[in-house]
């Protein structure tokens, strides 16, 4: 287990979640799709039909500020979409 980071709720995602009953999460770098299925399964106790990952580098990024530049990098990242069975949902928001 822990191979889900976390959900990604953005404008998006939500979107896409609402027309064909697809979800997106921020997973392990090193995580293959069956383990990812496996794990949405057990932790929201859904079918899932199909799963898409993608892989995200990092980004040099720089702003100005009074002080002088400043240089930094976001992350790298892996992220999965998972097609789930028609009728089955996940309800991100439940527990708020």
């Amino acid at each position: 287990m822990g191979i889900i980071i976390k959900p990604l709720v953005t404008e998006k995602m939500t979107g896409i979640s609402e027309k064909s009953n697809r979800f997106g999460f921020v997973v392990r770098p090193n995580a293959n799709k069956l383990e990812i299925k496996s794990e949405i399964e057990a932790l929201y106790n859904v079918t899932v039909l199909e799963v898409n990952t993608m892989r995200y580098a990092g980004k040099n990024k720089s702003r100005y500020t009074k002080s002088g530049l400043i240089n930094g990098r976001t992350n790298a990242y892996k992220k999965a979409i998972v097609t789930l069975k028609e009728g089955d949902t996940i309800d991100f928001y439940s527990n708020i």
